[in-house]
């Protein structure tokens, strides 16, 4: 919790409203103080500021936002709505102007970000070659290697080592099933991004898979115990191998907790893809990488409920390699099948990996 000082605070309305502004008191609505330290000040109280800028005499509110459901557990999400706040009160006619937008340093001073328009993050370089590189080699119809074999299994590898570190916060594990459903780069994000209607895919389709994936949401909602470390996004274009099995990852997404067939579905979706694009099915060594995958992560990770949860992000994935805009050349064929598989995975009790030439009818 942020310790709100004298100091740090004067030291902020110098820097936003000039160097002569001076602090005259602070402290939680209805107990204002002149202390130089109010203790009790935590996230989501609001604090009054009382300043003389000249000889003018000013007050405002200063106000943040606590942890917490209903999409408030990550930095960043309350990061989103102080800015929201900021942009958008003085558009509402008779609302109260928001004055700054601001942050607390670790070390509890507050700077201003008022005039940022758009953010962004610098990122290290890192050297290596995208995995989708080794499955377009295999598609072309290449043999598969022991390295191809090697590498499925550290991938997995690593999924049950991240994975094994646990959170206790069943709110926050029932967010991200909520999020599978209802987030924009998530199910209903991905149909309402589709054509009104193409091709077989209509809108009939499109709401059944929704419904199906939300009954999903509604049977795992008390597996809380699942939430662990994820990746988020955790497909062959994430990941850049450098030498031999020595990888690193990219773009991590929507979170750092997680259940863990998001990550597993998001990368073993595509053995499926690769192989249905080439031969209209599972088979040759996509279908040795597929069940190679699953085999190692199982025992790697000692979770064999994985293929009970697994339905949803499945039907997540499915619906981006299906997508008309993300990939806007596939056969209808190859779309189809996806479909078929989305609806055959959603309607069984759990997932079996021998059995994907089934789904896919």
């Amino acid at each position: 919790m942020p310790t709100l000082r004298k100091q740090a605070l004067e030291e902020y309305l110098q820097s936003r409203f000039g160097p002569e502004a001076t602090l005259l008191s602070f402290g939680v609505i209805g107990k204002a103080s002149s202390e130089g330290t109010h203790k009790q000040y935590g996230y989501g109280t609001p604090v009054k500021l009382t300043f003389r800028v000249g000889r003018e005499v000013c007050t405002a509110v200063l106000e943040t936002m606590k942890p917490g459901p209903f999409g408030h557990e990550h930095m960043a999400d309350r990061a989103q709505a102080m800015l929201w706040d900021y942009e958008s009160y003085g558009r509402l006619p008779r609302h109260v102007k928001a004055l700054d937008v601001g942050i607390f340093t670790g070390t509890q001073k507050l700077l201003s970000v008022a005039e940022g328009r758009e953010y962004f993050v610098l990122n290290q370089w890192t050297e290596g070659v995208s995995y989708h590189e080794d499955l377009e080699r295999l598609a072309k119809g290449r043999s598969l290697r022991p390295l191809d074999r090697k590498r499925t299994i550290a991938l997995a590898r690593y999924l049950a080592q991240i994975h094994a570190h646990k959170k206790r916060d069943a709110d926050l594990y029932r967010r991200r099933l909520r999020e599978v459903i209802g987030h924009g780069e998530c199910i209903m994000g991905l149909t309402d991004s589709y054509p009104e209607r193409f091709g077989f895919i209509t809108e009939d389709l499109l709401r059944g898979i929704e419904e199906a994936a939300n009954r999903w949401r509604w049977r795992l909602r008390g597996q809380t115990k699942r939430l662990s470390q994820v990746h988020g996004d955790f497909h062959p274009w994430n990941v850049l191998f450098k030498k031999s099995i020595d990888f690193a990852v990219l773009d991590r997404s929507r979170g750092e907790w997680g259940e863990p067939a998001d990550d597993v579905t998001s990368m073993t979706i595509n053995y499926l893809f690769y192989s249905l694009c080439r031969w209209g099915r599972l088979k040759g060594p996509f279908e040795v990488l597929f069940r190679l995958f699953w085999e190692e992560y199982v025992e790697a990770s000692g979770d064999e409920d994985i293929v009970a949860t697994a339905a949803p992000f499945f039907a997540f994935r499915g619906l981006v390699l299906a997508s008309p805009v993300w990939y806007p050349t596939l056969p209808i064929g190859v779309r189809r099948t996806i479909f078929r598989f989305m609806d055959q995975v959603l309607a069984a009790p759990r997932f079996d990996p021998s059995r994907v030439n089934e789904y896919c009818g």
